[in-house]
């Protein structure tokens, strides 16, 4: 039986940790009840986002058990599990393929750039050894090795491949895609430098995968709802172009460190980042808290600020407690 496809917003979470840089596993459930209440489909955990690059391979097997345990509802727990290298990431997807996992996402292990023919073995390898639904990423940019329109189609010829997300700025080649008319749900990132998010839903895309959400889950699964009236059409403008100014500042820096910091100084439970990155501070930082000031999303959400723009939720004092 074919896999369901998964629809609308694909949030990419970002993982929260403790001011010694353990995970803090309440801080996890408090960022999944957070998505469950404003409507997200489902959540990447350990994607970029999620500074997976520096989880080490049994922290990401603990974060896959501990986190299905706190599963509820409908949304979908879906986790990144590429490795250094293939037989590191097949190890992460049986366990969480074991564990019960919705879903889980692959790119090509960073650094190792291999041919195209190469990296289309292992994509499927992956998918062979998969129990749940498979995702593939194409982020080039990342990890140096760059899908062609034609390669992903083969791809996902394989019944368990179910899901792309492209982070290419080729349109055309989300049309190709598009055209092939297989059984898979096409799904770009929401860079807005990019310019993938009109194309892909105007061509029948599924949504997107997405790391605005951490900070506007619900504007976010606006934006993702699949057209089929163009009263979804209008939502998705009215909405996008509103948002638009904090979704080029969740770009300003390198993923993921302008919305970790951004949510960290609105009260959410995000903890420091694992080094070498650091966060925003002064300026840089005061900018995006002064857009979400201007989207007057503030109280939707519990974000409250006073006049200097200093947070003052009981979770912001945990947050700067840290």
């Amino acid at each position: 039986m074919a896999h369901k496809l998964l629809t609308g917003s694909f949030v990419a979470l970002m993982t929260p940790f403790n001011e010694d840089y353990s995970v803090d596993w309440e801080g996890f459930r408090t960022l999944l009840e957070f998505q469950a209440a404003h409507g997200t489909s489902a959540v990447l955990i350990m994607g970029s986002t999620g500074e997976a690059s520096m989880l080490a391979p049994d922290e990401k097997k603990e974060i896959i058990s501990k986190t299905l345990a706190m599963r509820t509802g409908d949304m979908e727990l879906w986790y990144g599990c590429t490795g250094a290298h293939t037989d590191a990431t097949l190890s992460t997807v049986r366990h969480a393929s074991a564990e019960g996992a919705n879903g889980i996402v692959v790119t090509i292990p960073s650094y190792v750039v291999p041919p195209e023919a190469d990296s289309i073995d292992y994509f499927i390898e992956v998918a062979d050894a998969a129990t749940v639904p498979v995702g593939v990423y194409n982020n080039p940019t990342r990890v140096k090795t760059d899908l062609s329109a034609e390669a992903m189609i083969k791809i996902a010829s394989h019944e368990n491949i179910v899901l792309l997300k492209e982070a290419t700025s080729r349109g055309n080649q989300i049309a190709q895609i598009a055209r092939a008319g297989q059984h898979l749900s096409i799904m770009c990132c929401d860079s807005p430098n990019l310019g993938l998010v009109m194309q892909v839903m105007s061509l029948g895309g599924h949504g997107t995968a997405n790391m605005g959400g951490n900070i506007i889950p619900a504007e976010m699964a606006t934006i993702s709802v699949p057209w089929k009236d163009f009263a979804q059409v209008e939502a998705f403008r009215e909405t996008y172009l509103r948002v638009l100014p904090l979704l080029h500042f969740h770009y300003s820096a390198i993923n993921p460190v302008a919305v970790k910091a951004l949510a960290r100084a609105l009260g959410l439970p995000a903890g420091p980042f694992r080094r070498p990155l650091k966060g925003l501070e002064g300026a840089a930082l005061a900018k995006g808290v002064e857009i979400v000031r201007e989207l007057g999303i503030a109280g939707q959400y519990g974000y409250t600020l006073d006049a200097t723009n200093k947070v003052t939720t009981i979770g912001a004092q945990r947050a700067a407690a840290e």
